[in-house]
């Protein structure tokens, strides 16, 4: 996500953009600029040219205690929101975004943050969140109850740590995050029974493509209103 157009009544320096990671609670709406990294991400450049890579900056979030409060980092109660709206439609030429009102200390704020990564193959984009904003801050948006986890020294736990950033990864990516990050060595219909277990459990939603190939995704407490579903 990238972060423009920040305004605060009363006080001055804190336009220009910043890119990180948005993320969504039940509880309040956090944008990430710290931890950052960067990575290629393989796009589609369309059916003439092909494939094409694109370098992602954003902010590995595992765990919400380690957010530091520090200058860039913003963290919004759902409850000190005023208003929320999404803009951009799908296919225009306008990036989603999604532009946030709010009271902080007495004062007015406002804010809006621009999605980085589009897609055709995406069935929700950013401005897709402001109704579920809007539920979740009235406690009308269903949520749907996540097993418990296993634990990080199991193979199923280690790979619900690596499908924690919510993206549809195939066998092949999560065997080779799951070494790269444990420094382990796996075999693959390992990693593919314990995918399916996983799936099984309803911890993980299996997705195969058109091509047969299995692609596994972390299940989100929103369910249907799964903001990062493809």
């Amino acid at each position: 996500m990238r972060r423009a157009g920040f305004k605060k009544e009363l006080e001055s320096g804190l336009g220009g953009e910043l890119e990180g990671t948005l993320v969504l609670t039940n509880r309040q709406v956090i944008f990430v600029t710290t931890d950052e990294r960067e990575d290629d991400l393989r796009i589609s450049l369309g059916q003439r040219l092909g494939l094409g890579k694109m370098r992602l900056f954003y902010s590995d979030v595992e765990d919400l205690k380690t957010i530091p409060r520090e200058p860039g980092n913003l963290f919004i109660p759902l409850a000190s929101i005023s208003s929320v709206t999404g803009h951009g439609s799908r296919g225009g030429l306008e990036r989603p975004s999604l532009e946030v009102k709010w009271a902080e200390g007495g004062n007015k704020v406002s804010g809006i943050f621009i999605e980085v990564i589009t897609g055709r193959s995406r069935k929700r984009n950013l401005n897709d969140w402001a109704p579920v904003i809007e539920r979740l801050k009235a406690g009308g948006q269903k949520l749907v109850s996540i097993p418990k986890p296993p634990g990080v020294e199991t193979l199923e736990g280690k790979i619900m740590l690596i499908l924690a950033d919510m993206q549809r990864k195939g066998l092949f990516t999560i065997e080779d995050e799951v070494e790269t990050a444990f420094k382990v060595k796996l075999d693959p219909d390992d990693v593919q029974t314990a995918c399916e277990a996983l799936a099984s459990r309803g911890l993980v939603k299996c997705e195969p493509d058109s091509s047969g190939d299995m692609f596994f995704r972390k299940l989100s407490p929103l369910g249907d209103d799964d903001l990062a579903d493809y």
